[in-house]
C-alpha cells in the first residue's frame, strides 16, 4: 500500500515548523525562525500569512519537495469556538473565524490558512487541523464555577495530550476510547486532563489562570487577594495579565523559565529555588489527584509528558506523591508535528471521519 505523503505546519509566535511525513515517519523537518523586529512589522497575526507562506514555499523548494505529490496538508489548530477533539477539514467558516481572530489572536490561527493555501496549490488536496487548543469535552459539573457569570473554559495542550494518551493506551493493550488516563502536560504552561474513554472530561485552563503554577504561568490564585490586587491601583490590567501569563510561576519567583537552571541553583544550595521547585511539583501532583477523583478513582495510567518530564528529579517529586493512584508512564517532550501527521493519517486511512467545523 502506497504511503500517504503529508505536510505538517506548526506556526509559533516567532517561528514556523514544517515537516514532511510518509505515513507517520518524518522525512525531513525545517524550523524557520524570524527576527522579532521582522515579525513586529506586521500589524496583526493574520497579516503575516503571505510572508510565512512564502517562507514555506522556499523550504519546500530547497528540500526538492514537489508539492503535487502531497496527499494532504495539516496545520496546527488555532483559537476557534469550543469544539470536540478530532481531525477537522479546513472549511470557510473555520478560516473566517481564524482570520478575524473572533475567538482570540494567536500565531496558531495561521495553521489552517497556511495548510489550505498549500493544499490548493498541490491540486485541491485535503487540508486539516487536529485537536486544537480549544477542544472542549468537559462534563457539565466541571464547567460550572461558584459565580454563574463565570464559567470554566477548556483551553489546554490538547494536541500533545491526546496524542500521548493514544500512545499510552496502545502501550497497555487498549484503545484510547477504552482507557481511563490522567495526562499531565508539563511545559511553559502545565495542563492536567482527566481522559475518560476518549474524552477529556475535566482539565485546567493552562492558558490564563487555573491549575498548577508553571515556568511561565501563575496558575490558580487566591480569588480574594487577586481581586484586591487588581483594584489596588498599583497595577494595570495589561500588566496583571502579563504577570499571569508569561511572567508568573518560575519567572516571577526565580527570574527564569528554565527548570535546568533551577536545578543547578538547587545543587549549589539555593534553598528558595528548592522550595519553588518542590511547590510546583506538589501542585502538579495535587492536580493529578483531582483528575483521579474526576475519574472516580478508576485510572489505568497516569502519564507525565512535556519538556519538564525530561527532569528525573521533577518526575520523581511528582511520582512519589501520586504513584498510589495508578502506574506512571513518562513520555518526555512533545512531538506536535508527528501528532498532526497522525491525525491526518487516521482520516486518510479511513480510521475515523473528518469532522466539519461549524461556527458559533
Amino acid at each position: 500500500m502506497k504511503p500517504m505523503v503529508i505536510l505538517a505546519i506548526n506556526p509559533g509566535s516567532t517561528s514556523t515548523k514544517v515537516a514532511l511525513f510518509r505515513d507517520a515517519e518524518e522525512v525531513w523537518s525545517d524550523t524557520q525562525r524570524y527576527d522579532i523586529d521582522r515579525i513586529s512589522e506586521f500589524p496583526t497575526i493574520p497579516s503575516q500569512e503571505p510572508f510565512r507562506l512564502g517562507a514555506i514555499r522556499k523550504a519546500l523548494k530547497e528540500r526538492g519537495t514537489d508539492i503535487s505529490g502531497l496527499d494532504a496538508v495539516v496545520g496546527r489548530g488555532g483559537l476557534l469556538r469550543p469544539t470536540r477533539g478530532g481531525t477537522y477539514s479546513v472549511n470557510e467558516p473555520m478560516l473566517e473565524d481564524l482570520r478575524s481572530c473572533r475567538f482570540g489572536s494567536h500565531a496558531s490561527n495561521l495553521g489552517a490558512p497556511l495548510a489550505k493555501n498549500l493544499a490548493e496549490e498541490a491540486g485541491d488536496k485535503p487540508a486539516f487541523i487536529v485537536d486544537p487548543v480549544v477542544v472542549d469535552e468537559l462534563v457539565d459539573e466541571a464547567r460550572l464555577s461558584g459565580i454563574p457569570e463565570i464559567e470554566r473554559r477548556s483551553i489546554f495542550h490538547a494536541l500533545n495530550q491526546k496524542a500521548v494518551a493514544r500512545k499510552t493506551a496502545s502501550d497497555i493493550g487498549k484503545t484510547y476510547e477504552g482507557a481511563n488516563l490522567v495526562v499531565a502536560h508539563m511545559g511553559g504552561g502545565i495542563s492536567v486532563g482527566a481522559h475518560l474513554k476518549g474524552r477529556v472530561i475535566d482539565v485546567n485552563n493552562a492558558l490564563d489562570g487555573d491549575g498548577p503554577f508553571a515556568p511561565e504561568r501563575a496558575g490558580s490564585l487566591p480569588a480574594g487577594e487577586l481581586v484586591k490586587f487588581a483594584f489596588s491601583g498599583e497595577i494595570e490590567l495589561g500588566e496583571l495579565m502579563c504577570r499571569i501569563v508569561g511572567g508568573g510561576g518560575l519567572v516571577a519567583h526565580l527570574g527564569t523559565n528554565d527548570l535546568r537552571e533551577v536545578e543547578r541553583r538547587i545543587g549549589e544550595g539555593d534553598q528558595k529555588a528548592d522550595l519553588i521547585f518542590r511547590a510546583m511539583a506538589y501542585q502538579v501532583a495535587r492536580e493529578i489527584g483531582s483528575c483521579a477523583a474526576a475519574l472516580s478513582g478508576k485510572v489505568d495510567v497516569v502519564v507525565l509528558t512535556g519538556g519538564l518530564a525530561f527532569s528525573e528529579k521533577f518526575v520523581k517529586a511528582i511520582t512519589d506523591r501520586i504513584s498510589f493512584i495508578a502506574p506512571v508512564k513518562v513520555y518526555p517532550g512533545e512531538d506536535e508535528m508527528c501528532a498532526l501527521a497522525e491525525g491526518a493519517l487516521r482520516v486518510l486511512n479511513g480510521e475515523e471521519p473528518a469532522l466539519e467545523y461549524i461556527t458559533a
